[in-house]
């Protein structure tokens, strides 16, 4: 009985330094993604899986990266930091999961292997290194925008996503890193890590991120129409709904303390423009 205990308390611990927020609504995305394709239904549960995973390492490297600069700051909401888990051990999770994801991602095609590479390679970049840098943004924009791409390469017919499908996830991906650093300036500058967020500050950054956020809005309602697609309701719905989740976010990244209400926003706007691409029967590819 103990020894079970034992077994799920260590897998929870270890599901908490996977980043489960961010590794959830990047899975969905492609989830939805794929729907709108048409994928086959193994092809979608394939992506998915390949893209849980792929998440999965990246979310752990960062922890097992992270781990002292967050046992320094006393981060009680990481395992590694409170000694609830091992970094050897998250460090081997992040090992097992990026072959994982990559073996999955083969089954479905050399492109998709390539393409989630890049997105991977972006992700564990960041956790590495370009996080401390003015370029910390770079990997966020390289990553989403290929993002789009994961679903259309699983298909039969694999082809690149439509480029103003890319850009969406390109700018998407911007709002993401500037409200996702947003409630950790102080703990990050402590400690080095001094991203295009922290040199921005706490108001300009969030301004940045929900501009971006509008922008990504204005570039799915207009992507569509340039590949000859009408303009239907549901695109003007999501389009307005995205600049009111986009004027909330700015006005409380200028007026409170930057939380993480701000990113869950942001997700929640992926998440709507995702869903209306889905059920819009809006075309992903060129």
């Amino acid at each position: 009985m103990t020894s079970t205990r034992s077994v799920f308390g260590s897998a929870r611990q270890l599901l908490l330094s996977s980043h489960p927020g961010p590794t959830a609504a990047v899975t969905l995305l492609s989830l939805v993604l794929g729907v709108a394709i048409g994928l086959e239904p193994w092809r979608l549960v394939v992506l998915t899986l390949a893209v849980l995973a792929g998440q999965l390492s990246i979310g752990f490297s960062n922890d097992a990266i992270d781990a002292s600069r967050d046992i320094a700051v006393g981060r009680t909401d990481k395992p590694i930091a409170t000694g609830a888990i091992g970094r050897r051990t998250v460090g081997w999770a992040a090992a097992i999961a990026l072959v994982v994801a990559l073996i999955l991602s083969g089954v479905l095609g050399l492109g998709m292997l390539l393409a989630h590479v890049v997105l991977i390679g972006g992700g564990w970049a960041y956790n590495a290194w370009l996080k401390r840098t003015a370029f910390s943004v770079v990997p966020f924009i390289v990553s989403f925008g290929t993002l789009p791409s994961l679903a259309t390469l699983s298909a039969v017919d694999p082809r690149v996503a439509a480029l103003w499908a890319g850009l969406t996830g390109a700018v998407l991906g911007i709002s993401i890193h500037f409200t996702n650093a947003l409630p950790d300036l102080a703990d990050d500058q402590r400690t080095g890590v001094s991203g295009l967020p922290h040199r921005l500050g706490r108001r300009t950054a969030g301004v940045v991120a929900f501009a971006a956020l509008a922008a990504g809005a204005l570039v799915v309602l207009i992507g569509p129409i340039s590949l000859g697609a009408e303009l239907t309701p549901l695109a003007v719905v999501g389009f307005v709904v995205t600049l009111v989740l986009a004027s909330t976010g700015a006005f409380l990244a200028l007026r409170r303390p930057a939380n993480r209400v701000l990113f869950r926003l942001v997700m929640a706007a992926g998440l709507l423009i995702a869903v209306q691409l889905a059920f819009g029967g809006v075309r992903l590819i060129a």
